[in-house]
């Protein structure tokens, strides 16, 4: 009689450069749950609480892990926004950022990207981070994937 394999303990993902989880490949909750719960140390309080106004601001928002990155969407219209762990600052990505009033502050040498980049001690304006996301997801977003 063959011996039934026995299941592997569930490990936490691998970090990689900058603390930024990998995370495989998928769509929907899940995948960004895995990631949010990955991130280290407060990087996982300013990703919890990106996602969480997010998902208070944006009805319907469509959620994805590419590229150990989460990405938020409109169905039909694209990805808006995504961010990623860095060693001193969570980088957070707005697809059409050059659109937004007022602009957040990073530069990018992609056309119509712009960046905020959120570090350990920064205080977070939630009034502008609302609307920043509220704009973004009422803007077409990048067709990624």
């Amino acid at each position: 009689m063959p011996r039934k394999a026995k299941p592997k303990p569930a490990t936490a993902p691998k970090l990689l450069a900058g603390g930024n989880p990998q995370i495989p490949k998928g769509d929907g909750d899940a995948p960004v749950a895995a990631y949010l719960a990955a991130m280290p140390d407060w990087k996982g309080d300013v990703g919890r609480r990106l996602d969480a106004l997010i998902v208070r601001t944006v009805r319907g928002v469509q959620k994805a892990v590419r590229w150990n990155t989460p990405f938020y969407g409109m169905p039909d219209n694209g990805w808006f926004v995504a961010f990623h762990c860095f060693d001193r600052y969570v980088k957070v990505t707005f697809f059409a950022g050059t659109e937004l009033e007022p602009p957040p502050p990073e530069d990018s040498k992609q056309k119509g990207v712009r960046y905020a980049h959120l570090h350990e001690d920064d205080e977070f304006d939630a009034k502008l981070w609302t609307r920043w996301i509220r704009q973004a997801a009422a803007l077409p977003g990048a067709a990624l994937f």
